[in-house]
């Protein structure tokens, strides 16, 4: 019986260590020929020099495993690297077919502490990083697409964050960059669609070095897997990369400890029409001022509920 994802080649960034040495083992598990990318930094927040060891480890781990992979070291961020990510993956493997777009750092701060390097450095690796990678895949699969004259198979997962869903007070940059990949998933699956090319988007919640601070007081269960172990998040990851979800686009799907809830578009709470050609101050507070009255304080966009999901039955 043949894998899933056999005959097809995926990309996986920032697949050195954590959610992406999770994803890029999947992927390899289910047959696909995975381009471990990671630029091997040691510090979260990017610092330290790159390094060609963890993207290295995790391609021999899937080829040890019986699997096909190569490792790439390039930085995301730099348009040009991202360019010669693609490139290798066909000339690797013969073309792409699956992105997963994991590739982060962290530069925590207030907003009114933060500086500009601080945010414009996390906004390029974030958001930039999903832009790049994004563009030159979409490139590769037009191009497949008008040359079969059909659709191609092209699958893109990226990665953003209950930062974004719930808002993060000491996390700005990080919040505002995985708001923009959620808008960058959402224009990609409509403007792909019809080149057979499906694009969704992921928040994880696992433990790993960008996360080790924030879940330290979770400790780890006696037996079994860790709720926040990173092969939680893998499957889902696989499955959207797979022809199995041909019609899954477009979507935002939070995931962690054994659970996947589908995250529904916002929807219009509440419409207010002017009397006038256009609404004056004294209208607006009329109607305005005592709709926010009998709404909860404290009540934002932010839908900080995301944060109690967990799995049926789980003690956390």
């Amino acid at each position: 019986m043949s894998l899933p994802l056999e005959g097809l080649t995926a990309i996986v960034t920032g697949a050195g260590r954590g959610l992406g040495r999770a994803e890029a083992l999947e992927l390899g598990r289910l047959g696909a020929a995975v381009v471990v990318n990671d630029h091997g930094r040691p510090g979260r927040d990017g610092s330290g020099e790159a390094s060609a060891g963890p993207a290295e480890e995790v391609a021999a781990e899937i080829r040890a495993a019986g699997g096909r992979a190569v490792a790439h070291t390039g930085d995301v961020s730099d348009h040009e690297q991202a360019r010669e990510l693609v490139g290798a993956a066909v000339t690797a493997f013969g073309k792409l077919d699956i992105l997963v777009n994991n590739a982060g750092i962290l530069r925590d701060r207030m907003v009114f502490s933060m500086t500009e390097d601080e945010w414009d450095s996390v906004i390029r690796v974030h958001l930039k990083g999903h832009f790049n990678t994004t563009h030159f895949a979409s490139v590769h699969w037009r191009a497949r697409s008008k040359a079969a004259g059909g659709p191609v198979h092209g699958r893109i997962v990226n990665t953003s964050s209950e930062a974004f869903l719930a808002g993060s007070a000491g996390q700005p940059n990080y919040a505002a960059a995985k708001g923009g990949i959620v808008g960058l998933t959402t224009s990609t699956a409509l403007a792909l669609a019809k080149y057979g090319v499906t694009a969704n988007v992921i928040c994880p919640r696992a433990r790993t070095r960008m996360t080790e601070d924030v879940f330290a007081g979770f400790g780890l269960p006696d037996d079994g897997l860790d709720p926040l172990a990173p092969e939680h998040v893998a499957p889902l990851v696989g499955y959207l990369a797979s022809p199995a979800a041909a019609h899954v686009n477009g979507q935002l799907l939070v995931v962690h400890g054994g659970m996947v809830a589908v995250v529904e578009r916002p929807r219009v709470a509440a419409k207010f029409d002017s009397k006038q050609d256009t609404f004056s101050h004294d209208e607006l507070d009329a109607l305005l001022t005592p709709y926010y009255a009998d709404r909860p304080r404290g009540e934002t966009f932010a839908a900080a509920e995301v944060l109690g999901l967990k799995r049926e039955g789980s003690p956390r």
